[in-house]
């Protein structure tokens, strides 16, 4: 007993030499090969990656976000909600990026990056914050990231203010980026260009602007003014440019990629979507579906316009899932399914700032060059996106030069009437958002009632308007725990006490 007690003792005295031979325990816990002091680069990664990367869970995230959108429709596990005009709460889950935003600016003080990691946080905050207002209209902003002066229960802002607030950051944004170097931490194809950066906060501010058409007269936002005024900066995003987002890899997968067994191979196109490419003679057709296997069984070929068809998402679920059993839809190109890198994520591009600058022209907030440029140059951005594409997806139909430069011919040709160029460039404009940003399409129909959205009020799963596409997510429930008195102010103040659905937020009146 006596001599195992000296082996015990022996044994702690040999530890305690060993870890009193180490300046600080820690030293044995640290991988030296790992960074152990965050950094405003190490920041910037995470909030241009919360910005610009898809930010749904999964591929049926994304599935459901084009079913709301009609571009598709979903015959597997049952009924999709979006599919049938549902939508449920939103998340402020988002606005956690904030005091990361903070600590990132900190971090850079004094260094050679700073303005250009101070124009990151500007636009991160501006992009988070039009998003969600987007969503539910009035909400906190000015009073948000203050918990650590003990304001847990944030005001809400009016919509019009919050707008105002996004871009005047949006403006500090360019500022910062004006004089800004190139930094480090920018996982996006820009490489941490700050004169891309400028550009693309640019293209972003006119999006923003035109989603405020409705309120082109009000005083405090000068909606008209201030889009002249990016306009005439020159500091737009140019056809070299290249755009803002993410590049699919191996290792940054497309949502999709990798669940062709799973429900994802069971979507099928929507007729919306499908009539219209096939009424511009749009060979993104090709690129976008599957011919139908009845079609092709019944002797058309993978090239025939014919052998492509959609099905109205808004018929009885059991219905289109017996159609689709039968092969009678188109379902997504198998590219989405297979390619780890299928269409990379754009979330602002020169295609879509064309377009947004052509129906600026013809609204008269511009008056540089005309509609028609405007509208071509944004088509042939979009398709040359398409053409990058491998061929082996393009059914024999596919897009090169040539059918780039002869695509404005017919219904593609700009029309002559302010009705019909307008309907055009937001067709165009929902064509190149499948599979990209499937929810703004959303915000766009809100805006423009375009394309009609098929509604059948014997399918619709909106309880309390079957013959109207929603118009709103409902606000967090947390809040009603946490922050019931400012949310009950801010439900009085637009929606009548009522936090529904189809209520008409600011934007939309």
């Amino acid at each position: 007993m006596k001599k195992t007690s000296i082996l015990i003792v022996t044994g702690l005295l040999a530890i305690i030499s060993l870890l009193s031979s180490c300046s600080n325990f820690d030293d044995i816990n640290t991988n030296p090969d790992t960074s152990t002091q965050v950094s405003a680069s190490m920041l910037a990664t995470n909030a241009i990656l919360s910005t610009v990367r898809f930010s749904g869970r999964d591929a049926k995230v994304m599935i459901s976000e084009n079913a709301l959108s009609k571009y598709v429709g979903y015959a597997n596990e049952g009924q999709m909600e979006t599919q049938y005009n549902k939508i449920g709460s939103s998340d402020f889950g988002g606005l956690t990026i904030l005091p990361n935003l903070e600590k990132m600016v900190e971090y850079s003080i004094g260094g050679v990056m700073e303005d250009s990691y101070r124009g990151v946080a500007k636009f991160a905050r501006a992009h988070r914050f039009f998003r969600l207002t987007m969503e539910m209209g009035d909400m906190p902003y000015s009073e948000t990231n203050k918990g650590s002066d003990g304001n847990y229960r944030p005001k809400y802002d009016t919509q019009e203010q919050i707008f105002k607030g996004i871009l005047d950051e949006l403006k500090e944004a360019d500022t910062f980026f004006a004089k800004g170097v190139k930094f480090e931490g920018d996982p996006t194809p820009y490489n941490g260009d700050p004169a891309k950066w400028r550009r693309a906060v640019n293209s972003f501010a006119l999006k923003v602007l035109m989603s405020l058409s409705k309120k082109e007269s009000n005083t405090t936002l000068n909606v008209k003014t201030r889009f002249a005024e990016i306009v005439n900066s020159g500091f737009l995003l140019e056809s070299n440019t290249g755009y803002l987002g993410l590049a699919y890899t191996g290792i940054n997968k497309h949502p999709l990629s990798g669940t062709n067994d799973l429900f994802t191979s069971r979507t099928v196109m929507s007729s919306l979507m499908v009539n219209h490419l096939k009424a511009f003679n749009d060979r993104r057709l090709f690129y976008y579906a599957e011919p139908a296997g009845f079609e092709i069984a019944s002797g058309k070929i993978q090239s025939d316009w014919s052998a492509y068809v959609g099905v109205d998402v808004a018929i009885d679920y059991a219905t289109m899932n017996a159609g689709h059993s039968a092969n009678r839809y188109s379902v997504l190109n198998k590219r989405y399914l297979q390619e780890e890198a299928a269409d990379n994520r754009m979330v602002i591009t020169y295609a879509e700032q064309q377009l947004i600058l052509a129906e600026a022209r013809i609204l008269g907030w511009i008056t540089a060059s005309d509609a028609k440029t405007y509208y071509e140059q944004g088509v042939r951005a979009a398709l040359g996106h398409i053409m990058a594409t491998k061929v082996q997806y393009a059914h024999g139909m596919p897009i090169d030069q040539t059918y780039i430069n002869n695509y404005f011919t017919g219904e593609a040709a700009f029309k002559n009437t302010t009705a019909d160029q307008l309907k055009q460039i937001w067709t165009q404009r929902y064509l190149l958002n499948f599979m990209q940003d499937a929810q703004f399409s959303f915000f766009e129909y809100r805006r423009t009632s375009f394309p009609l959205f098929p509604i059948n009020s014997a399918t619709s799963l909106n309880e309390n308007n079957k013959s109207g596409i929603p118009l709103r997510w409902t606000y967090p429930s947390s809040e009603t725990n946490f922050n019931r008195e400012n949310l009950i102010d801010a439900l009085n103040r637009q929606y009548d006490g009522y936090d529904e659905i189809n209520k008409v937020m600011w934007l939309l009146k």
